[in-house]
């Protein structure tokens, strides 16, 4: 592997080195103590919803594997692991509050803490009690306020160990792709409720923030997945149209309702049609901007983007999964994705490691008020396979990892304000409506036998860290 900047530099000494995953993706126990549907277990009962026909019933079962999983990362130094709980082991149904889901969390943590690691915790990362679905879902805006008594639920049993919370992992996903897409769970196609879904989204989020705050959490804040919207021919006005509207709806959609208070007026007059001034209540902003402590970014790529078609015979980029592509906002019509030949990821994604280092200025720039930034998720899928010595060679992985750190140490260099890494993930685990076909994890997972092993890459970061803190 390359030399790479990010094992030489000089890493701010309480930056937390961490890793993360996702309940529904890790879990397993899908429909066991007192756990019942969430909305992705219901989406992969959908014929051809999930690739392979998979489903969550027994994912990697870190339900009962937590123990051998924290030891492992332990074994891998990590700092901080950010997880998620499940709404719907949670408060199953939407209904009443499943003490032994509850248990369980407090096992996880405890465990965590008794090795040292700090528990990130995730409130709600696309997991959703269909239940409640079948109430609207997140279309619906008493939906936000059952957000909020399950927070406070959450809070009661875990605010006595847990310092640091995340109210949402990445709405766009949840609310563009689940409820206009169609390409993720509750797997719908209708614009008006996805716009409804971010705003009650953004109001769950506010919501909660000041009532943790109120309840003594320390730190809070939320995770968003960004993107750096590239015209393809920066000379070309049709191209820079494009990129404003994607980026209006893909980034400043999340970024300015949280961090400026209120949504975008170029935004407003691209979906102006489709609603989302008439879920809007006159004390929405204020409840919206609660001031947070930190800012998550989860970034895996940039998107090129034309406003003109693709020439014939003119490969188009693969289409990224995370995005909503097939959006009635975003259609065919208005944006396509020109190829820039970089290479690509299992996922299809490209890779250009500056972008976050571009992404992560352009925060600081553009918002003066911007809270400290942690990288929540940053990671690539490859093919991976256990070889007969028992090891997991992925080079592709390694680079893929340490040159974007090096993108990282450069924003620090830049004077911006990075307090910490998420690896992801953790584990090889189910990855949506890709079921167990791609592989993420730093832990490579034999989905018939469970059995756990540490992949090259993740013995790489292990040494990063523990060469970082010999430096400290």
């Amino acid at each position: 592997m390359t030399r790479h900047l990010s094992q030489s530099f000089a890493w701010p000494e309480h930056f937390i080195w961490g890793s993360a995953t996702a309940a529904a993706q890790i879990e397993g126990a899908a429909h066991s103590h007192g756990k019942e549907d969430s909305i992705w277990d219901a989406f992969a009962r959908t014929p051809g919803a999930i690739a392979g026909g998979d489903d969550l019933q027994v994912a990697v079962d870190h339900y009962h594997r937590y123990s051998e999983d924290v030891a492992l990362m332990r074994e891998l130094h990590l700092d901080s692991y950010r997880f998620s709980t499940s709404w719907a082991r949670i408060v199953p149904g939407g209904r009443a509050v499943n003490q032994q889901g509850l248990d369980f969390y407090s096992r996880l943590v405890d465990e965590l803490l008794e090795h040292g690691i700090l528990p990130w915790l995730t409130l709600y990362h696309w997991d959703l009690p269909q239940a409640l679905e079948e109430l609207g879902g997140w279309a619906n805006r008493d939906t936000a306020f059952r957000f909020l008594e399950y927070a406070e639920v959450v809070h009661a049993k875990l605010g006595d160990r847990v310092t640091h919370w995340t109210t949402f992992n990445e709405p766009l996903c949840s609310s563009l792709i689940g409820y206009a897409a169609g390409e993720h769970a509750p797997g719908r196609r209708e614009p008006a409720a996805a716009l409804a879904a971010v705003h009650h989204q953004h109001l769950a989020h506010g919501l909660a923030t000041a009532r943790l705050r109120e309840l003594g959490a320390e730190h809070l804040g939320i995770t968003l997945n960004l993107t750096n919207a590239v015209p393809d021919d920066p000379a070309d006005p049709v191209d820079l149209e494009a990129a404003r509207r994607i980026d209006a709806l893909w980034n400043r959609m999340y970024l300015d309702p949280i961090l400026r208070g209120g949504y975008p007026a170029d935004l407003l007059e691209d979906v102006g049609d489709l609603g989302l001034n008439a879920v809007i209540k006159d004390a929405d902003a204020m409840l919206i901007a609660q001031p947070i402590d930190f800012l998550g970014v989860n970034h895996y790529h940039d998107d090129n983007v034309s406003g003109h078609p693709l020439a014939a015979g003119e490969p188009a980029a693969l289409v990224p999964t995370d995005s909503p592509k097939s959006s009635p906002f975003v259609g065919s019509e208005h944006v396509t994705f020109p190829t820039r030949h970089l290479p690509r990821t299992a996922m299809g994604w490209e890779v250009n490691p500056q972008g976050l280092r571009v992404l992560l200025n352009r925060l600081r720039d553009d918002y003066p008020n911007l809270p400290p930034l942690y990288i929540t998720e940053n990671g690539a899928a490859y093919e991976d396979a256990v070889t007969a010595q028992g090891t997991v060679e992925d080079p592709e992985r390694e680079e893929y990892i340490f040159s974007h750190l090096d993108a990282v140490a450069g924003a620090l260099s830049d004077g911006v304000d990075v307090r910490g890494y998420f690896l992801w993930s953790l584990l090889d685990n189910f990855e949506w409506a890709w079921g167990y076909n791609k592989r993420f994890g730093i832990i490579h997972v034999d989905y018939r036998t469970q059995q756990r092993t540490i992949k090259n890459s993740g013995r790489a970061y292990a040494r990063l860290i523990a060469a970082n803190r010999t430096m400290a």
